[in-house]
Order: structure tokens, then sequence, then C-alpha cells
């Protein structure tokens, strides 16, 4: 799991003096981006408090240091709450196992009411499926068992199919792009999540097990996953370009249902298709 001080100083070292207009006056530089002293000044904190605070030895901050941080490395409003979320830490956290994820009776409700038509899958915190309707399993994992996600043994993982599983990468045409957003929004549960052991389990094996994932975990990059587009590359009915959207459930905060939809005449024959198949 990730340290304040860690993410800190992987949010300094992408800044550069000329983004913020700092002048250096051609002195050499060993860092990549801001030095200590030079982002404690832009905070409105000394360079020491600054120093023990990277460095794991400042007890606390408060809301208003992280703000001013928050405001000087430029942080987005996700990347803010993550650096709140990870100062909430006082030390490395003891992990534990919270247990199998079960979705809300709601949320099946509400994927049961979606009917065959509309592809939709439940995610658990970790990115485990927690259920799925047959379109959603047809169009993103017709090579599992449309049960699987019933039993918690089985349950099919998003994140480690993407990294390690060779058919899961090829469906994806813009895999490179999708890749950088599990991995982001990985960083943002671990923030919330610091005492996950399973979270923390499924992040070092695919750190050790996909140089991809730990070359994208490396960059410190933090992200929510709430839209975007798919474009697949179906081994049933060919092209299908959609876009995904995360319905959060409230009942449940930590299980989003994701719900998918064509982008064009061709993608929206192409999941009618899919859905008889899949029957």
């Amino acid at each position: 799991m990730e340290s304040l001080g860690v993410y800190l100083k992987s949010r300094r070292d992408r800044v550069t003096p000329d983004e913020i207009g700092l002048r250096t006056y051609g002195t050499s530089r060993r860092v990549p981006g801001l030095r200590r002293e030079e982002l404690a000044q832009l905070a409105g904190v000394s360079a020491g408090y600054y120093t023990r605070l990277e460095q794991g030895l400042a007890e606390t901050a408060s809301q208003q240091v992280l703000d001013a941080l928050a405001r000087a490395l430029r942080l987005d409003d996700v990347e803010t709450v993550h650096l709140h979320n990870l100062a909430r830490q006082s030390s490395l956290p003891k992990l534990s196992d919270p247990g199998p994820e079960e979705p809300h009776p709601r949320v099946l409700a509400l994927l049961e009411n979606l009917g065959e038509t509309v592809p939709a899958v439940v995610l658990g915190r970790r990115g485990d499926v927690l259920a799925w309707n047959r379109a959603g399993h047809a169009l993103t994992a017709e090579h599992v068992g449309f049960g699987s996600p019933g039993d918690p043994g089985r349950r099919p993982s998003v994140p480690r199919m993407f990294f390690l599983d060779p058919l899961t990468r090829a469906l994806f045409g813009n895999w490179a792009e999708l890749a950088r957003v599990h991995v982001a929004y990985l960083r943002l549960t671990a923030g919330r999540h610091p005492t996950d052991a399973r979270l923390a389990g499924l992040i070092g094996e695919l750190t050790m097990r996909s140089d991809e994932f730990a070359t994208l975990w490396a960059t410190g990059d933090v992200a929510d996953c709430t839209v975007g587009a798919m474009r697949l590359r179906h081994p049933t009915v060919g092209a299908v370009d959609v876009d995904y959207q995360v319905w959060l459930q409230p009942d449940s905060p930590d299980h989003r249902l994701e719900i998918y939809t064509p982008n064009d005449p061709g993608s929206a024959d192409a999941l009618k298709i899919l859905t008889r198949f899949d029957r």
C-alpha cells in the first residue's frame, strides 16, 4: 500500500519549475521536479515541516496544509481526495481480511430490471465481478463461466484478467488507455481502504506478475473510474464500440453498477446478436 510521503514525492517529481513560473537562475538540479523547499514555500509551510511530512515523521497534517499542498502540486479533485485519505493514516495500517463481498439486493433487483438487452456488470471494490446479466457477460468475458460470480472463490477479477489473461487483453483495442484507468482506480481504492488485506494482496500479485502493471503503478497516478469508451475486438461479433458509465450504489458505496451503451448502429446490432448467442 502507499504512504502519504511516497505520494507527495511522486507528485512533487512531476511538477517542473517552468510549469509554475518558478525562476531557477540556471542552477543545476538533481531532482526531476520541485525541490522540497520549493514546494514548502509554494504551500506556505516551513521546509523542515514539509520534509518531516514527506519522510513520515510528522504526526498530522491539517486540512488547510493538505489543501495548500494540493494547490501547489496542481492536484485535481480526485487526487486531492486521495491525498486526504492518505493523510488520515498516521502510520502503515495493520491489514485485515474483510471477507468476501456480497452485492446488495437492491442492486441485484436493478440489474434484473435492466433486462438482457443492456449489458451490465456489478463490480466490488477490488474489481471482482459480483454479478452480471447475460449481455454483460457475453460482452466482457464470454470465455468465463456465466455462474462464476455466484461463488466467491471463483469470481472473475477484472484487474487480474486485464493484466494476466491474454484473451481479455486481446478483447480491448484501447487496452493501454483502459489499463491506466484500472491502475489509477486501484490506487484510489487503496487510499480509501488501507487495511484491506485482499486489496493489498491483489496489488502485490499484479506488481510481481505484470511488468506493465508495475510500471503503471510506479507513476503514482490516481483517478476515478466513472465514464469512458471501450473499443472491443470481440471474437464472436467483431468490432464493438461502447461507452461505459458507472452507477454508484448508496446501499453499498464500494460497489459499482457498470452499464455499456453502443456508440453506433453497427455496435448496437452486434450487441443484439451477442445477446441472442449467449441465451
